[in-house]
């Protein structure tokens, strides 16, 4: 790592340890990936909606670690930033990867990808889709199909978040 980039991830972490300290954001959530229905004796979930909400704030973190989407229907994800915090100190963004994408290697690639808002050019093969970049009070939705059942990772590649806002998108 370079000498800024060093030197901004050092200044990154004391912005957190000021902000994270102190008054506390609470969260609502909102479910709406699943809606279960029961049919008796073996009580069977209904498929997976695929309207999905998910939240980042100011603490680093998602409020959802598992979406569920059914497979070949168009899906619909709408990332809210709900901190305060603008995009050039604690941005957020939701990117789905391919299965079997080396994480730590894409988040490397991300660091490094400033200028494309920390989406690597280079490795637009491994992603499925994302948001946009968001500061505080922003939202995001993009739309998207996919076809094949699996487990499919997402995370957040501002720098310093994809250790804490990751998760997994399954399809079903």
């Amino acid at each position: 790592m370079n000498k800024k980039v060093k030197i901004s991830m050092l200044m990154l972490m004391g912005f957190l340890a000021i902000t994270s300290c102190g008054k506390k954001e609470t969260v609502t959530t909102e479910s709406t990936e699943v809606n279960e229905t029961t049919t008796g004796e073996g009580q069977q979930p209904e498929a997976a909606s695929n309207v999905l909400v998910i939240e980042g704030n100011d603490q680093m973190q998602f409020n959802k670690a598992e979406l569920r989407a059914t497979a070949g229907k168009p899906i619909t994800l709408t990332l809210k930033h709900v901190g305060q915090v603008p995009k050039e100190a604690m941005g957020h963004n939701l990117v789905i990867l391919q299965e079997g994408t080396d994480e730590g290697a894409f988040t490397s690639k991300a660091i490094a990808a400033k200028d494309t808002d920390y989406i690597p050019a280079s490795e637009k093969a491994s992603i499925i889709a994302h948001t946009k970049l968001l500061g505080g009070g922003e939202e995001d939705t993009i739309e998207f199909t996919i076809d094949k059942k699996g487990t499919y990772n997402f995370l957040c590649t501002f720098p310093g978040h994809s250790a804490i806002m990751k998760g997994v998108l399954i399809v079903e």
